[in-house]
Formats: structure tokens, sequence, C-alpha cells
């Protein structure tokens, strides 16, 4: 069995958001995880809490790489 660090999931999603792609957090835990880093970045993201989980939508503006 692979155990994966929830940490470490919300690390690498927060990366996928800085290249400008959305992502979902499955758990609250995740979740939690990425608002607090989101908190000390200058970065708006739309967040869209579902009751199965959370999605992450960075505005166009915060884009490094892809132009909308």
């Amino acid at each position: 069995m692979m155990i994966i660090s929830r940490k470490q999931l919300a690390r690498e999603k927060l990366e996928e958001l800085k290249k400008g792609y959305s992502v979902y957090a499955e758990t609250e835990e995740v979740a939690g995880y990425i608002e607090k880093e989101l908190s000390s970045l200058d970065m708006t993201v739309h967040i869209d809490r579902t009751p199965l989980g959370c999605w992450f939508i960075p505005e166009a503006s915060n884009c490094e790489e892809h132009t909308y």
C-alpha cells in the first residue's frame, strides 16, 4: 500500500495552481492546506466548495504560462 502525504499532495496542487491550472481537493484537510498557502501568496483564486470536495480556480491574471 502506498501512503501519500496530504501536505505533499497540497503542495503539488498549489504548484499546478501557480501554473494556471484548476485543481480539486477531495478532502477538507487538503483544501485547508491549499487555502493556508494561498493566503501568503499574491494570487487571486476562486474557491468553489461542493459537498464532495473543493475546486480552486485561478483567475486569468495570475497565470504565468497561459494566456486566455
